[in-house]
């Protein structure tokens, strides 16, 4: 696992997209007026980000129990959602338990109007068996709370909420296509492909800690379609097939979720994987360590500790909720003006700072320079006070400045209830919000930081130097750079050494100066190659360079994977291990290629997620050094057969998986199995390859 490649550079643009989608950066364009909508990225990032905080809004309402003001939420923003009499019935219906729980006279005088007024009428239409409901529910005015064996237990069980929270936020996704960022779909696909290949195959997860912390078992309710279920699926069984195994639903659910998306099999999928609930806190934190260690944003912005968050939270909870629950129908500055209120002080506070860390740093990198560099040979110290003088005088702020989720705490805040919101939401008072982080948020905020590095800033400076110059393909500044660092360093490295001297042999090649080219190929390729019989190919195909050098850049090693590597050694040589994300990306990459091998087929899902790309290392470097990725352009056909060989999976697969030859399975007789005895594909395929393929063999054997 550990030798899974990833193309670092695409992950990082995942990571900066989720991250500017769900505002955890600030830049010089945080103070900026809001994009206009024709702006279309920034614009529908905006649009999406406001329309993910009203669902959040929704369900933190009903989970507290506050009807009334999800009510008010959706007919001012979503009122369309409320045709659906389905909805509405159970929104009143809950409604009406949550007035009885409160206990007072006038609370059941409102239930018994709540009755009398929306549930009834909303009864009679809103499905055949609603108005049994209506009737059963009614119950509740005798059983009291606390009576479990009453027959509206279930009624009253504060789980009830929570379900009906999570089905109002599966559909209001889907109306305002107000999905989740891609990063965050993709690891929730990654995470559950990586627990059931480890389940299946019983082998132990070595990022099972991280796993279960980040991805819950619990998922939302499923939207569910209007249309009868009785009807027979108009669907390809290929598209039925492919979202039931990749999101772990039932035939009739993978049914239920197409016909809910009227077909599409990609906003079904995106539909479904949303549905799984992620540790949020958790991964803001293995996202900001992955952006400090990357060099995205300014290593010295530190996470805030749980109760540093609570007290921002207390402080910004004192913007007038006028302008921060009600306007979110506004158009674009509603947010925005909210998120520039709510951390204008502690901008001022980053800014005024800023400077004296700079300076601060720089006379202590100056006194330590002699430590840094390792040793005490006078042309080391120079070059070692010229790299610093350099680090120093870079402009730091070219960084992105990281301000977490704190602009969320106006979502922590109570919003009006319904006695205080008889005007709508846009009377609530100044101080009427209970501001406050609640206590198993606290929690998850406080575990999420046990294993999260916090990078030394100087030592960290130094590495994000190397990787940059590996980037801009200074194969010799890096090379002279490290062995002032640490002169050992290239001798416990050979392969990295072997590299930086292929690039700056193609740049000499490119140059035209062949005579010096030729001169680091003999000193320092040759022998290298010659103690390493692997490096001998790699040199040949490097020497080619020399007969056209205009293919020399195309031949190199890609310079963002080489900058990775060497970031990585360095680091761990300075003792920065890498951030918990990047052995996350790694195990979970390598086991979905292990689970598709297994499946016998490609996932139809990879090129949505951007997975492919992240796979993408070997590909033929441009002339900025940056792996060249596919178009956006995917093609999501299916292939209507499937080749089963040894050949098609690594050594290390069970000699069971497949036939001792090539065989052609034929996708339709793979679909019919897979349907009629819900089998995984790859057990499938391996039952068809032992009953030469005929679908209705397998199937009499299985039932006989």
């Amino acid at each position: 696992m550990e030798s899974t490649h990833v193309n670092w550079e695409t992950l990082d643009s995942l990571i900066i997209d989720f991250a500017r989608s769900e505002n955890l950066l600030e830049d010089s364009s945080s103070s900026s007026p809001p994009p206009s909508p024709s702006s279309s990225p920034s614009s529908s990032s905006s649009s999406s980000y406001r329309s993910r905080l009203l669902i959040h809004q929704i369900r933190r309402s009903i989970e507290s129990g506050d009807i009334e003001s999800a009510l008010n939420f959706i007919k001012s923003h979503v009122p369309a959602v409320l045709d659906d009499h389905r909805i509405l019935f159970r929104l009143h219906k809950q409604k009406f338990i949550e007035l009885l729980r409160r206990g007072t006279k006038r609370d059941r005088d409102l239930a018994i109007e709540c009755a009398r007024g929306s549930l009834a009428p909303c009864a009679l239409d809103a499905y055949p068996e609603a108005y049994e409901e209506f009737k059963h529910v009614l119950l509740a005015l005798i059983y009291h709370e606390k009576d479990q064996m009453s027959p509206v237990a279930n009624e009253w069980s504060e789980k009830q909420r929570f379900d009906l929270a999570g089905l109002m936020a599966s559909i209001l996704r889907a109306f305002l296509q107000a999905y989740d960022p891609l990063f965050s779909m993709t690891l929730r696909y990654l995470i559950s492909i990586h627990k059931v290949y480890c389940l299946r195959q019983g082998v132990s997860s070595p990022i099972s800690d991280l796993t279960e912390r980040l991805l819950f078992d619990d998922r939302d309710p499923p939207a569910t379609p209007q249309e009868s279920l009785f009807e027979a699926p108009p669907f390809d069984e290929v598209d039925i097939q492919a979202l039931a195994h990749a999101v772990e639903v039932t035939r009739q659910g993978a049914i239920d979720s197409l016909r809910f998306a009227k077909g599409d099999l990609f906003q079904a999928f995106q539909n479904e994987l949303c549905r799984r609930r992620l540790d949020v806190s958790g991964l803001d934190h293995l996202v900001h360590e992955y952006c400090m260690y990357r060099g995205i944003v300014d290593s010295a912005t530190k996470p805030p500790s749980a109760m540093n968050l609570a007290n921002s939270s207390s402080r910004d909870c004192s913007v007038n909720l006028d302008s921060v629950n009600c306007k979110l129908s506004d158009g674009e500055t509603s947010v925005s003006n909210v998120d520039a209120i709510c951390v204008q002080e502690a901008n001022a506070e980053s800014a005024s700072m800023q400077v004296t860390d700079v300076e601060m740093r720089f006379a202590s990198e100056v006194s330590s320079s002699h430590e840094d560099c390792s040793t005490s040979d006078a042309n080391h110290s120079q070059s070692c006070s010229r790299r610093l003088r350099r680090r120093c005088h870079s402009d730091g702020r070219r960084r992105k400045r990281w301000r977490g989720r704190i602009d969320r705490s106006e979502l922590t805040c109570d919003v009006p209830s319904s006695e205080t919101s008889s005007k709508g939401l846009m009377t609530s008072d100044k101080g009427s919000s209970d501001c406050k982080l609640g206590e198993e948020q606290a929690s998850s905020y406080s575990s999420s930081l046990e294993n999260v590095n916090i990078y030394d800033d100087n030592k960290l400076e130094v590495v994000l130097e190397m990787k940059e110059l590996a980037n801009k393909g200074l194969a010799a500044e890096v090379v002279e750079e490290v062995n002032a660092l640490d002169p050992d360093f290239f001798h416990q490295n050979p392969i990295l050494y072997f590299q930086l001297k292929q690039v700056e042999f193609l740049n000499l090649v490119n140059g035209g100066d062949l005579a010096m080219a030729l001169k680091v190929a003999s000193t320092h390729l040759g022998p290298l190659a010659a103690s390493n019989r692997a490096l001998m190919k790699p040199l040949k195909e490097t020497l080619l360079a020399v007969l056209n050098s205009n293919e020399a850049a195309a031949k190199a090693f890609p310079l963002s994977a080489l900058a990775t590597s060497l970031q990585v050694a360095i680091g761990r040589r300075l003792g920065i291990e890498e951030p918990q994300l990047m052995k996350v990306m790694r195990v979970t990459l390598h086991t979905h290629n292990e689970w598709f091998k297994l499946q016998m087929c490609k996932d139809r899902f990879e090129e949505l997620l951007k997975i492919d790309r992240l796979k993408e290392v070997d590909a033929p470097m441009e002339g900025d050094g940056t792996p060249k990725l596919h178009s956006d352009n995917c093609t999501h056909g299916s292939s209507q057969t499937t080749i089963c060989s040894t050949s098609k999976l690594e050594d290390g697969s069970s000699p069971s998986q497949v036939s001792s030859s090539e065989y052609v399975c034929d996708e339709g007789a793979i679909l019919k199995v897979m349907e009629f005895l819900a089998l995984p594909r790859a057990d499938a395929i391996h039952l068809l390859m032992q009953n030469n393929g005929n679908a209705e063999t397998v199937i009499q054997q299985i039932f006989s």
